[in-house]
């Protein structure tokens, strides 16, 4: 069963067209022949099998329930014991008019000519060949038999070569509405036909035209009453709740949402994708957004655009035909929803970065009573080195010289553990003095410093910003030698108008994929940047700096830490 519903899906959604000729065929063989024909009755099986295959009802892969095969069954039994013309009538109205609600709906040149000419083709068979075949005493005359015969066949030569382009995952669709509304016309059309004919004796041809007259006249006075030029509304406001869901599937397009949003994590991407799939709505041809500092856009331009603006987000959407007021707030309420989304992404991106960064904090937390324990045990070891007079005079001199500054670094670590990033301790050194000790604790050979101090009257730098730049720059920069021995780095510091500090090294760039969220929040990266620079961006804004990637090219990746006002 698996292996046939599989088949059944693939012919009814790759050769649609195919199938649809051969449904029409069958019926046509039929309706020929004669509803008393036994061979009519098995072609009108067939037909109704193939309907089963083609309808825009239920998914092809879908269980029928024990109601729906029962329907079947009875529709089976009626064909086979209670076939007449005016049931086969019955039929291939309500086929008509499911053909015409797909009609209405599909903008597709090709596919709207073909569900064109299979309307007409139904509508002719209806009222050349079934209608006057179910009247009593009406026969059809030879003329007319050659005109259903063959000239209706020319519309399955026509309906063949049009050229039809349906993608294979494009779900059918059907407006009630629309199909409804045309079945209700084609009955109301052939009964005052049957009551022309029948009360006023005349022939079936005369009876058809008076009630085409008949009906073209209420269409025209319906069409003056429904937006009338008086001051009156109109019927046109009868219908206001349904011409407001023309045009927006909000069931498909929230299920898209909500799938992409599942998918995409991104924010910049699941908008870029969000919008890129407007184009699945027939009446938008393209547009740009504008949104998080990123622009984009999709489709083609056309004549008739409508815009929504929103604090976050904005949109332009392009549409080839002017669109009804309806149209304009359903495209408000998709921004709406659109916007509601993309908000939520990036709430989700701020909760995982703010979540890692207090996975951070606490690891810090947990190893500050390690920290401490072992300043303690420094503490004591430099007292007793202070103490002992029987060490050489060079040992002693050592200790108090290096011990000491140990204590202040790891001192410095205890405070930096039990604090956010962002937090300055208040500790300062003049310029000078600071570039001094980066030197003697930075001895590479592929390092290279250089000095430009202009103005030594700038004042003090914040010590641990600089510290801690100084160490992820440098040894971020060290790590692409280790890699590549060709690499050489150089650090340089600026005194002028601003004190700016760079690292510049000539290896590979940073991917783009990290550059775009390097001071955002931690990235991913086998090169070192990630963590450690989103820190030193934080702890650089709070201090009144900035860290910012000045070049990013081969050869020439260039990092600098800046004071964010002049002067």
């Amino acid at each position: 069963m698996s292996v046939l519903a599989d088949l059944t899906t693939r012919v009814s959604t790759r050769h649609w067209k195919i199938l649809t000729l051969g449904m029409l065929l069958l019926l046509h063989l039929a309706a020929v022949r004669g509803v008393e024909d036994f061979w009519a009755r098995g072609f009108l099986l067939m037909h109704f099998g193939l309907f089963i295959v083609w309808q825009p009802f239920l998914q092809g892969s879908r269980h029928l329930h024990w109601s729906e095969a029962i329907a079947i069954v009875g529709v089976t039994l009626l064909v086979l014991f209670g076939l007449n013309w005016w049931l086969a009538g019955l039929w291939v109205a309500m086929l008509a008019g499911i053909v015409g609600g797909k009609v209405f709906i599909n903008q597709t040149r090709g596919v709207r000519a073909f569900y064109l000419l299979m309307l007409a083709y139904l509508v002719g068979l209806l009222l050349v060949w079934l209608v006057p075949s179910g009247l009593p005493g009406s026969g059809i005359d030879p003329e007319v038999r050659d005109l259903v015969q063959w000239v209706l066949l020319a519309l399955f030569v026509a309906m063949f070569f049009v050229p039809v382009h349906v993608e294979v995952s494009e779900p059918q669709v059907i407006d009630l509405v629309y199909a409804t509304l045309i079945f209700l016309l084609l009955v109301v059309l052939v009964l005052g036909g049957f009551a022309f004919v029948t009360v006023g004796h005349l022939s079936y041809v005369q009876g058809l035209l008076y009630a085409l007259i008949t009906l073209a006249t209420v269409l025209l006075l319906l069409s003056v009453v429904w937006n009338p030029r008086a001051g009156f509304a109109g019927l046109s406001v009868l219908f206001s709740r349904y011409l407001l869901s023309v045009g927006l599937p909000f069931e498909q397009w929230l299920h898209f949402l909500a799938e992409l949003s599942r998918t995409e994590l991104e924010p910049q991407r699941f908008l870029a994708k969000a919008c890129a799939g407007l184009r699945d709505l027939q009446w938008i041809s393209g547009g740009v957004w504008r949104a998080g500092g990123e622009e984009g856009q999709f489709g083609e331009h056309a004549p008739h655009s409508v815009e929504f603006s929103a604090a976050e987000l904005s949109m332009q959407v392009y549409s080839r035909l002017r669109p009804s007021p309806g149209l304009v707030w359903h495209f408000h309420v998709l921004g709406r929803l659109l916007l509601q989304f993309y908000l939520a992404k990036q709430r989700e991106v701020k909760l995982r970065q703010q979540s890692y960064v207090q996975a951070v904090h606490e690891t810090g937390a947990r190893l500050t009573h390690d920290v401490k324990n072992l300043l303690q045990s420094l503490n004591t070891l430099t007292s007793a080195a202070a103490q002992e007079g029987g060490d050489p005079a060079a040992f002693q001199a050592m200790v108090r010289r290096n011990l000491p500054t140990v204590t202040q670094r790891l001192q410095a670590t205890l405070d930096k553990l039990q604090h956010r990033p962002t937090v300055e301790t208040g500790r300062f050194v003049r310029p000078e003095v600071w570039w001094e000790t980066v030197m003697r604790s930075y001895n590479h050979p592929a390092l290279n410093y250089e000095t430009e101090i202009k103005s030594p009257a700038l004042g003090v730098l914040p010590k641990d910003l600089f510290e801690t730049a100084a160490d992820n720059l440098i040894n971020n920069a060290l790590e692409k030698h280790k890699v590549d021995p060709a690499v050489r780095v150089s650090a340089i510091l600026y005194c002028d108008s601003q004190v700016r500090f760079v690292v510049r090294d000539t290896g590979k760039p940073v991917p783009r994929e990290v550059e775009r969220g390097l001071f955002m929040g931690p990235v991913p990266s086998d090169t070192g940047y990630g963590i450690g620079l989103y820190q030193v961006y934080r702890q650089a804004d709070a201090a009144g700096y900035v860290l910012e990637l000045v070049s990013n090219e081969p050869g020439n990746v260039v990092f600098q830490l800046r004071s964010r006002r002049e002067g």
